[in-house]
C-alpha cells in the first residue's frame, strides 16, 4: 500500500511539472477574525494564459479578482491568495485548486460547532485598574480571538490572555486601564462573537486633576464563581455525551463482530495443499476515542488526490483461507490530556491527565527518558487522574514531558521562565513615599532577580528618564539605582520602575514630594463690604501650597499718599480679612503673603481700597413673570453684580400699566423686601402691567432694572392646539421650508398660540428634537443642516403662556432632497463626434440636473463598457475617461441618466486612430493620349480606417509648385488630364484620415517626348549707359535758433555719382578739422554736432559738395539765445 502511494504521489507530481514551475509556501485554509476565510500558496505558471478553477466538494465555483464577492482571488506576483467572504456553515467543506486539468492543491475548511454560554459583559473600571473580560463556551477550544476596536489584541504588556484547564473560560485583562483604553471589545469563536464596552471612569479628586494617579492593584468585571459554576455544567454534560459515544461504539463493534464470525463459520479442509505458506491473520482494532476538541479552523495537510476506490486500497493478499476479523476492545485512553505549562523558577509545576480506568498505571517520560519519583518529583495517582508534579522548578526542569498508559500517549511541555522578580521586603521598603526639601537629593534603588538581558526603565509622572546632568542611573544585573540631584518642586510626583525580559515584565511605584515654599496667594481680590467703618476682603489661597499646609497668611497695609507700610501681622488660616481701623473717605492697599513650615511665599498687592464712600448698588436683573392671575402675579429676580462694597439691605418693586408712563411703588418705602420675589396684589383684572427692581444698600437705593414684558393680569390661559394645513414648500439636500395656519381659538378648551417650535427626528432615533430654542411667530420655518437623502419626520407644537400645545406631524417622513426633477442635460453644445489619437486619454463629460440623485448607465455599441475604462460621477455631472485609447476603443458611448421622475440619453462617437501610413510604390501608365493613369498599392491603415482617403498632387517642370489634382479617393487609381508633351511630371501620393496626412509616396518622372523645331531670334544693338550725376542736395540745411549751454545738430542730405567731398564752412572758415565740432557722412546725411552751445558759435554755416561733375553748396544761419 505505501509503494502504492508513493507511486501515487511520484505521478502526480509529475503532472503538476507539465503546467507549474514552482510550487511552495501552501498556506491551509483558516478563519480571519473578519468572517472570511483565506487559504494562499505561491505558485509560477509555466503559461501565463493557463486557466484556474477552483472546485469545493467536486464541484466547480465561480471567483473573480474583486475580493468584495464571495470567492475572490487576489494575485500578487507569484502569490495566489484565494478568500471566502461571509463564511457561513453551508463553506464548510474540501476544497482543491485546479490548473488547466491539473490537481494542485486541496485544504479542508472546518468550522467548530461552538456558541457562547456567557457572553462577555461591560466593564467600568476606574483609571489605572486593571478591566477583566470572560465569556464560557459550548465546546473546549485552545485559543479564540479577542479584538479591541476593531483591531486584534495579542498577549503582551498591556493585555493578559488565559484559557481554563477545561478550555471552555477565556479571559482577556486589560492592564493599567487609561481613558484612551475605552471602546468595544469583542470575542470572537468561530462565526460567533460577542461584544462589550470598556468605559475607564476618571478620577474625580479634584487634587489629582493634572497629575498622574498612582497604579491600582484590584479588578474590575470577570464573572466569578457564577462563570467556574456554568463551565463545571458545560464539562460534565460534555463528558457525558463522550461516555455515551464509546459506550454505543462498542456495542456497534461487539455486534459486527458476532455476524462476522456467524457468516464465516464453515468446516476446514483436511488436506491442506502442498507448498502453502503459514495463515496470516490481520487483526485490526478499531480505536474508540473522544471526538477531537473543536478549533476555529484546524490547519489540514495537503491531501493526496487519489482515483482508487476504498475496496481496492482496503484489498489485502492472503495464503490461507479467510479468518474473520477480530475487534478488539478500545482499552484505557486518555479522556483529558496534558497542557503545556509555563512556570516561574523556584515554583512547583504540574501536569495532569486523565484516563478512562482508574486501575491502569502510567509511566512518565522526560525528553525520552523515564521518570521516577524523587524528592522533587512526585507522581501521583488519584481515581482517573495523573499528577506529576515538580518543586521548585529549576531551568534543566524545563522539555517536552510524556505521559504513557496502556500504549496510550500525551504530551506536553514545560517552560521554565524566570521574569523579573523583586523581594516582598524590598518592595516594601522601595514603595515608602520619599520627602525631602527642594535643592536637595533624592535616591531610589531596588533590587531584583530575573533571566538576563533586562531592560530596566525609570519614569517620572509617567515620562521616562534619560541621563542627565541632574539625572543619574545605575544598572546592573541584580539592582538599578536612580539618583536625582537638586530636585525642584516640579519633580514631585510618582517615580517607578520598569524591569522586562524575554519572560515577563515587573514594575514597582513610589512617591517623591519636593517640598518648597509656597506660590502666592492667586487674585482677584474680592471686596466683601467697603464703608465707612470697615473694609472686608476676600482671595484665593496660593495655587501649589509647596507640599505643606497653609500656617497663616501675613498681611501689610498702606495708606494711599504715605510711603510706610504697616504690618498687620498673622490673620490665620482663613483667605479674608475685615479691616476695622479706618478712616472714612481713605484709601487703603494690602500686601498678602502665605506662610508654612517651609518658608513665607511672594506677596500679592491688591487695588486701592476706599473707606465709607457712597457706592450705591446696580440694577437688578430684569424681573421674570413666574406666573400671572387675575389678583395677583408672581414675579422674581437675581441680586445686581454691583453691590456698591456694602451687602444688599432689600429691593423695591414698581409697577406701570401699559400706556402710563408713571410708576408707582408697590411694597412700602419703609418695607424694603428681603426676598428675591414677591406676589403683587394691587392689579385689575384684564389689565397688562410692567414691573421693575432697584436694590438698596448702606448707601441707599440704586439704579432700577430694566422693565419686565407686559403681563396681563388674568387666569393662566389654555394651551393651543394643533396647527392646520402643515405643509413642505420647499425642499434640497440640505434643508426644508415648512408653512402652516394658527390654530383655531376655543374659549375654555384651548387659547391663541403666541409662538411655535418645531421639531425634527430622524427615521432611525425615536427622539424628537427642537430646531429653535425661543418659539417664534411667524408661520414659515426653515429647517437647516439636514443629511443629504436621509428620511426625517417633521412636526409643529404652538404654544403660549398656558404651555405647550398638540404636535402636528406631517402625514409621511420627508427626504431631504430637492423637488424631483427629470433629467435634463445642461451642455449647451454637447459633442457628437470626437477623434482621439491612439495613446491619448479620452474624455467625454456630461453635465446635467436631476433630482434625485440619478443612476447613470454608460455603454459603448449597446454593450456593457470594458473594464479599462473608468467612469466618475458627481451631483451635477458624468465623466468617461479612456486612460490610453486604442484603435478598438472606437465605437459609439451612449450615457443613460435615470431616476425615479423619468431617463435622458445621450451618444457621442469616438474615433480613435493615428497618423496614417504612407500608401505603397505608385506606378503611371500612359492609356489616352494627353493623360496618364496613376495606381498605388494601398496604405496598411486602409482596412482598419474606414474614413481613409487618398490625395494626388502634381508637378510639373515649368511652374515647379505642387497643386493638389485630386482629393476624397477612396479607390487606388486616378487619371490625370491635360499632360503636355515636353514637359516632366511628378506626383505624389497622400493617405488622409481624421488624423491629417501621411508621408508622400512619389512616383517617377513622367514626360511625354516632343519633336524640337529650330528658332531664331535677331536682337537690337545696345546702348552704354551711364550713372554718373553732379552733386545735388536733396535736404536742404535749416535755419536754427539753439539756447545756451545746449547741444546743436544740423544736417542736410547730398547725392551724386561719384560720392561727392563734404566740407563744412563757418564764416568761410573750414571746420573739418576743428575738434569743437562733430562731423559725419553717412550714406549721403551729412551731420554737424555743436555740444556746448555758446555766443561765439552764432553765425553762418556753408556746406560744400563737389565731385568731377560740378559743386554745389548750401548755407544757414545758427542764433543763440541768452
Amino acid at each position: 500500500m505505501l509503494k502504492k502511494l508513493n507511486e501515487r504521489k511520484l505521478q502526480r507530481e509529475q503532472e503538476q511539472e507539465k503546467v507549474v514551475e514552482k510550487l511552495c509556501n501552501l498556506k491551509p485554509i483558516e478563519l480571519k477574525p473578519n468572517g472570511a476565510a483565506e487559504f494562499e500558496l505561491e505558485m509560477s505558471l509555466k503559461d501565463r494564459n493557463s486557466k484556474i478553477f477552483l472546485f469545493k466538494d467536486g464541484v466547480m465555483i465561480p471567483f473573480d479578482a474583486d475580493t468584495e464577492i464571495k470567492h475572490g482571488l487576489k494575485r500578487v506576483g507569484k502569490k495566489f491568495v484565494f478568500s471566502i467572504n461571509g463564511v457561513d456553515p453551508q463553506d464548510a467543506g474540501l476544497y482543491q485548486l485546479v490548473v488547466d486539468g491539473v490537481k494542485i492543491f486541496s485544504t479542508e475548511l472546518k468550522l467548530p460547532d461552538v456558541d457562547f454560554l456567557v457572553k462577555i459583559q461591560d466593564v467600568k473600571p476606574e483609571e489605572r485598574e486593571d478591566a477583566v473580560f470572560q465569556c464560557v463556551l459550548s465546546h473546549p477550544m485552545k485559543k479564540i480571538t479577542w479584538m479591541g476596536k476593531n483591531n486584534p489584541v495579542e498577549q503582551g504588556d498591556k493585555y493578559d490572555i488565559t484559557v481554563s484547564d477545561d478550555m471552555l473560560i477565556h479571559t482577556l485583562v486589560v492592564k493599567d486601564c487609561l481613558l484612551l483604553d475605552k471602546g468595544i471589545y469583542s470575542a470572537v469563536a468561530g462565526l460567533k462573537s460577542c461584544s462589550a464596552w470598556l468605559i475607564v471612569e476618571a478620577n474625580k479628586d479634584p487634587n489629582m486633576v493634572g497629575k498622574r494617579n498612582a497604579r491600582k492593584t484590584t479588578r474590575a468585571g470577570g464573572g466569578g464563581e457564577d462563570l467556574l459554576k456554568v463551565a463545571q455544567e458545560q464539562q460534565m454534560k460534555l463528558q457525558k455525551e463522550r461516555d455515551e459515544l464509546i459506550a454505543k461504539a462498542k456495542e456497534k463493534a461487539e455486534e459486527e463482530a458476532a455476524a462476522a464470525a456467524a457468516a464465516t463459520e464453515e468446516p476446514e479442509p483436511e488436506t491442506k495443499p502442498e507448498n502453502t505458506e503459514p495463515i496470516v491473520v490481520e487483526e485490526r482494532v478499531k480505536e474508540v476515542s473522544k471526538p477531537e476538541d473543536p478549533a476555529p479552523v484546524r490547519e489540514e495537510e495537503v491531501v493526496l488526490e487519489d482515483n482508487e476506490s476504498v475496496q481496492e486500497k482496503r484489498q489485502r493478499m492472503r495464503t490461507g483461507p479467510l479468518i474473520p476479523e477480530t475487534v478488539i476492545d478500545p482499552g484505557v485512553y486518555f479522556t483529558s490530556g496534558l497542557s503545556d505549562v509555563n512556570v516561574i523558577i523556584g515554583t512547583d509545576a504540574e501536569l495532569l491527565c486523565k484516563l478512562s480506568s482508574e486501575d491502569c498505571d502510567a509511566i512518565w517520560y522526560k525528553d525520552g527518558k523515564e521518570i521516577t519519583a524523587t524528592v522533587d518529583i512526585n507522581v501521583v495517582k488519584e481515581g482517573t487522574c495523573r499528577k506529576l508534579i515538580i518543586k521548585k522548578c529549576k531551568e534543566e526542569d524545563a522539555g517536552k514531558y510524556k505521559c504513557e498508559a496502556d500504549g496510550r500517549k500525551t504530551e506536553a511541555m514545560i517552560n521554565v521562565e524566570d521574569p523579573p522578580r523583586i523581594n516582598p521586603e524590598d518592595l516594601a521598603e522601595f514603595m515608602k513615599p520619599v520627602t525631602i526639601k527642594t535643592g536637595k537629593d533624592a535616591s531610589f534603588k531596588l533590587t531584583f532577580v530575573g533571566r538576563e538581558p533586562m531592560k530596566i526603565q525609570w519614569y517620572n509622572d509617567g515620562e521616562e528618564l534619560m541621563e542627565e546632568t541632574n539625572i543619574k542611573i545605575e544598572k546592573s544585573s541584580s539592582h538599578s539605582r536612580l539618583l536625582l540631584t537638586k530636585c525642584q518642586r516640579r519633580t514631585t510626583g510618582e517615580i517607578k520602575i520598569k524591569i522586562k525580559n524575554e519572560c515577563g515584565t515587573v514594575e514597582a511605584i513610589t512617591q517623591l514630594t519636593v517640598l518648597d515654599k509656597p506660590t502666592s496667594p492667586q487674585g482677584p481680590v474680592n471686596i466683601i463690604e467697603s464703608s465707612s467703618s470697615c473694609i472686608e476682603f476676600k482671595w484665593r489661597p496660593p495655587k501649589d501650597s509647596g507640599g505643606c499646609p497653609i500656617v497663616n497668611y501675613l498681611l501689610e497695609r498702606q495708606q494711599v499718599g504715605r510711603n510706610s507700610w504697616q504690618k498687620l501681622g498673622k490673620i490665620g488660616l482663613e483667605p479674608k480679612y475685615r479691616d476695622t481701623d479706618v478712616d472714612h473717605g481713605r484709601k487703603y492697599c494690602y500686601h498678602i503673603r502665605a506662610e508654612t513650615d517651609q518658608g513665607t511665599s511672594e506677596m500679592i498687592e491688591t487695588d486701592d481700597i476706599q473707606a465709607g464712600t457712597k457706592a450705591y448698588p446696580g440694577p437688578p436683573s430684569t424681573p421674570r413673570i413666574v406666573s400671572a392671575f387675575k389678583h395677583c402675579i408672581n414675579l422674581s429676580w437675581t441680586a445686581p453684580a454691583n453691590t456698591g462694597g456694602t451687602n444688599i439691605l432689600g429691593y423695591n418693586v414698581e409697577k406701570r400699566k401699559n400706556g402710563s408712563n408713571l410708576w408707582s411703588m408697590v411694597n412700602p418705602p419703609d418695607e424694603p423686601i428681603k426676598a428675591k420675589q414677591y406676589a403683587v396684589g394691587d392689579i385689575v383684572d384684564g389689565i397688562e402691567y410692567e414691573f421693575r427692581v432697584s436694590a438698596i444698600n448702606m448707601s441707599g437705593v440704586g439704579e432700577p432694572s430694566v422693565p419686565s414684558e407686559l403681563v396681563m393680569a388674568r387666569d393662566p390661559k389654555k394651551p393651543p392646539g394643533k396647527v392646520a394645513d402643515l405643509k413642505v414648500t420647499d425642499s434640497s439636500y440640505t434643508t426644508l421650508s415648512l408653512s402652516w395656519t394658527k390654530p383655531v381659538k376655543e374659549k375654555g378648551v384651548q387659547d391663541e398660540a403666541k409662538g411655535y417650535f418645531v421639531e425634527l427626528r430622524p427615521a432611525e432615533n425615536p427622539e424628537w428634537g427642537r430646531c429653535n430654542t425661543n418659539p417664534i411667530v411667524m408661520t414659515t420655518f426653515t429647517i437647516v443642516g439636514l443629511k443629504s437623502m436621509a428620511m426625517y419626520w417633521v412636526r409643529v407644537i404652538g404654544t403660549n403662556e398656558g404651555g405647550d400645545g398638540e404636535p402636528q406631524e406631517l402625514d409621511n417622513y420627508i427626504i431631504a432632497m430637492p423637488p424631483p426633477v427629470r433629467p435634463q442635460f445642461t451642455d449647451k453644445r454637447m459633442k457628437n463626434f470626437m477623434v482621439v489619437r491612439a495613446g491619448n486619454s479620452a474624455r467625454i463629460n456630461f453635465n446635467f440636473k436631476a433630482s434625485p440623485m440619478p443612476v447613470f448607465t454608460w455603454l459603448k455599441d449597446s454593450l456593457p463598457l470594458p473594464k479599462h475604462v473608468t467612469v466618475s460621477n458627481t451631483d451635477t455631472s458624468s465623466q468617461l475617461m479612456i486612460p490610453s485609447s486604442e484603435r478598438h476603443d472606437t465605437g459609439i458611448y451612449t450615457i443613460i441618466v435615470k431616476n425615479l421622475v423619468g431617463q435622458e440619453i445621450s451618444s457621442v462617437e469616438i474615433r480613435v486612430t493615428d497618423d496614417p501610413k504612407p500608401p505603397g510604390p505608385v506606378e503611371l501608365e500612359e492609356n489616352v493620349s494627353g493623360t496618364v493613369t496613376i495606381s498605388w498599392t494601398p496604405s496598411p491603415d486602409e482596412k482598419r480606417d474606414n474614413r481613409l482617403h487618398y490625395v494626388v498632387t502634381k508637378q510639373d517642370s515649368v511652374k515647379l509648385t505642387w497643386h493638389t489634382v485630386a482629393d476624397n479617393l477612396f479607390n487606388n487609381r486616378f487619371t490625370a488630364v491635360n499632360i503636355m508633351p515636353g514637359r516632366q511630371y511628378k506626383f505624389r501620393i497622400y493617405a488622409k484620415n481624421d488624423m491629417g496626412l501621411s508621408a508622400a509616396s512619389e512616383s517617377p518622372i513622367w514626360e511625354v517626348k516632343k519633336k524640337k523645331e529650330k528658332f531664331s531670334l535677331k536682337l537690337p544693338a545696345s546702348r552704354i549707359c551711364s550713372f554718373e550725376t553732379p552733386p545735388s542736395f536733396s535736404v536742404p540745411l535749416k535755419m536754427h535758433q539753439s539756447p545756451q549751454s545746449y547741444e546743436c545738430h544740423i544736417s542736410c542730405a547730398v547725392t551724386g555719382n561719384p560720392r561727392p567731398h563734404v566740407t563744412w564752412y563757418k564764416n568761410n572758415v573750414s571746420l573739418n578739422t576743428n575738434t569743437n565740432y562733430y562731423i559725419t557722412n553717412t550714406c549721403g546725411v551729412c551731420s554737424m554736432l555743436i555740444l556746448n552751445v555758446g555766443p561765439k558759435d552764432s553765425g553762418d554755416y556753408t556746406v560744400v559738395a563737389e565731385n568731377s561733375l560740378g559743386r554745389v553748396e548750401c548755407s544757414t544761419k545758427l542764433f543763440v539765445r541768452d
